[in-house]
This record gives C-alpha cells, structure tokens and sequence, in this order.
C-alpha cells in the first residue's frame, strides 16, 4: 500500500510537459499585448509632447501680434524651438528686464533616437513651406515626428 501511494504523490513527465505547453502558449499571446501598450504609451507621449509644443509657438505668435514680444521673423514665430524655453525680452515692461518664457522643458519626440537632443528630434515646418511639403525655415511653424513608423490607428506618427 505504500508503494501505491508513493507512485500517486507525484507528478508525470507528461502532465509536466503539458504544463509547460499552456505556459508556453500564454506567454505568446501575452508578448504582442505588451508591444501594444508600449506602443500605445509612446504615442499618447507624443500627442502630449505635440499638443505642448503647438500650444507655446502659438502663445509665441499671441505675443508678438500683442506687441509683448519684439518680431524676430517675418511670420512672428519664433526662430527656433530653443526660444520657447530660454525665453524673450518683455517688451511692455522692458526696464524691469523681465523674460518671457512659453516652455519650461522641450519636450523630446517619444520616437527619435534619445542621444539626441530635443530640439533635434522634431521635424521643423516653417511658415513658408507648405503643407503638403513641410520644410524648415527662418522660424518654427509647427513641429511633427521624424518617426517614419505608422501608429496603432494607420496614420504615420509624421502626418501627427
């Protein structure tokens, strides 16, 4: 009777296998799921990223149309992305020296390549270029991705 129960105590190499099967199979339908949602979490950096940046070239051209900004460019945005961060002259309060100041951080592009710096990892649209050929310029129209990839939705990152 003891050898009986010895031999029910434990489990076979086949009951193992199929164990290891079931794992197997869960952790390859898992693996994609989780490409998805790093994927989905950079994306939504990215439209927190566009939407700050968007927001400070246009609080930037506000400025300038108030006449609290001195016109570095003939459109009134601003030359480059820097200028949003390091800030420009008040020019309604100039003998306090006050700096306005439209970003306190650029933000990077979710997608380029982190050894490079932010102002770098944007695609930069002037205000000459158009739209269906965004190039840079004398100033900083609108920024978009320089990822080349789609997005979970089809659109590519750099239509954004």
């Amino acid at each position: 009777m003891t050898t009986r129960m010895n031999l029910l105590a434990g489990f076979t190499l086949i009951e193992l296998l199929v164990v290891m099967a079931i794992l197997g199979v869960l952790a390859a339908a898992v693996l994609p799921l989780g490409e998805s949602l790093l994927a989905a979490q950079k994306e939504r950096e990215l439209r927190e990223a566009l939407w700050q940046i968007r927001s400070a070239l246009d609080e930037y051209k506000k400025a300038v149309d108030r006449g609290v900004v001195e016109r570095s460019t003939e459109s009134g945005f601003p030359p480059n992305l820097d200028t949003l961060v390091t800030g420009v002259r008040d020019q309604k309060n100039i003998g306090s020296g006050g700096q306005i100041y439209f970003l306190r951080q650029l933000p990077r592009d979710p997608f380029a390549d982190p050894s490079i710096p932010a102002a770098a990892s944007w695609q930069l649209r002037s205000y000459a270029s158009p739209v269906e050929r965004p190039a840079p310029g004398a100033d900083v129209f609108d920024v978009h991705s320089s990822s080349t990839a789609l997005g979970l939705d089809g659109t590519a990152h750099a239509k954004w």
